[in-house]
């Protein structure tokens, strides 16, 4: 019996995964001068575009474990960018909020993370962006439902 090997020089995911450690690198390099890591500007991102996500919400939109968010939030709490209640207003979930200094480096985070995203796609023409970041839906999505 043969083992069918993968061929890294035509796969497809080991492209992409090469893609993903170059961009993630690439984040890091951006976020660590405003004192940031991805997951903690993940968090942030989220929370300035819907504000009020409970920690469990926000794991799996950062893509990261319950207790890592856990981590991630008190450290972002600590310096005074993000407000959460003492108790839950309703059920166990304790929603979470920018706070304004929270906002400000989220607007700077965010700058610095749209450079690399425009570093990166400078390379494609711009009438294939768009389809790229469908194709990809569609792998994720694809995998997602198996």
């Amino acid at each position: 019996m043969t083992q069918e090997r993968v061929d890294l020089d035509s796969s497809v995911g080991y492209v992409l995964k090469q893609a993903a450690a170059a961009l993630r690198t690439a984040m890091d390099a951006a976020l660590r001068p405003l004192g940031l890591n991805v997951p903690q500007y993940a968090c942030l991102e989220l929370l300035g575009q819907r504000p009020g996500l409970s920690a469990a919400e926000l794991a799996r939109g950062a893509f990261v474990t319950r207790q890592s968010m856990h981590t991630v939030l008190q450290g972002l709490q600590d310096r005074g960018l993000l407000a959460r209640p003492a108790t839950a207003p309703q059920g166990r979930a304790l929603p979470t909020q920018l706070t304004d200094q929270g906002a400000r480096l989220l607007s700077r985070a965010s700058g610095a993370i749209a450079e690399v995203e425009r570093r990166m796609l400078h390379a494609l023409p711009a009438s294939s962006v768009e389809r790229l970041r469908q194709d990809l839906t569609a792998c994720a999505n694809a995998l997602n439902s198996a």
